[in-house]
């Protein structure tokens, strides 16, 4: 049974940071693309960033919405298996609900690409 738990999140201040976790279990990491969405209340689901691997390989690839660029860092650890969001300068509006995903297409945007999903880690910024 594929498994992937979030855990991070929490209440900060705006300028804070954070690191969410996304420990995967149940599915050979390397060969799946991960990636982070988030949800705020009333709105859809939204991409936040995504990462791909190369199998064999140390390459990666990293991909964000612009309204995180810059100011989110997106990692993975195969041996772990873990994906990280590093979450700096954080803002009232990156206040939602994070999910991590696991999918087969790199670097993928749309959420109907990722298989599965975590069930969620509560991000809160103040003003």
């Amino acid at each position: 049974q594929v498994q992937l738990v979030e855990s991070g999140g929490g209440l900060v201040q705006a300028g804070g940071s954070l690191r969410l976790s996304c420990v995967v279990s149940g599915r050979t990491f390397s060969n799946y693309f991960m990636g982070w969405f988030r949800q705020a209340p009333g709105k859809e689901r939204e991409f936040v960033s995504a990462i791909n691997w190369s199998p064999g390989t140390t390459y990666w690839h990293s991909y964000y919405a612009d309204s995180v660029k810059g100011r989110f860092t997106i990692s993975r650890d195969n041996a772990t298996p873990t994906m990280f969001l590093q979450m700096n300068t954080l803002k009232p509006e990156d206040t939602a609900v994070y999910y991590c995903a696991s999918g087969a297409v790199a670097g993928s945007r749309a959420s109907d690409d990722y298989d599965y999903w975590g069930q969620g880690t509560q991000v809160t910024v103040s003003s």
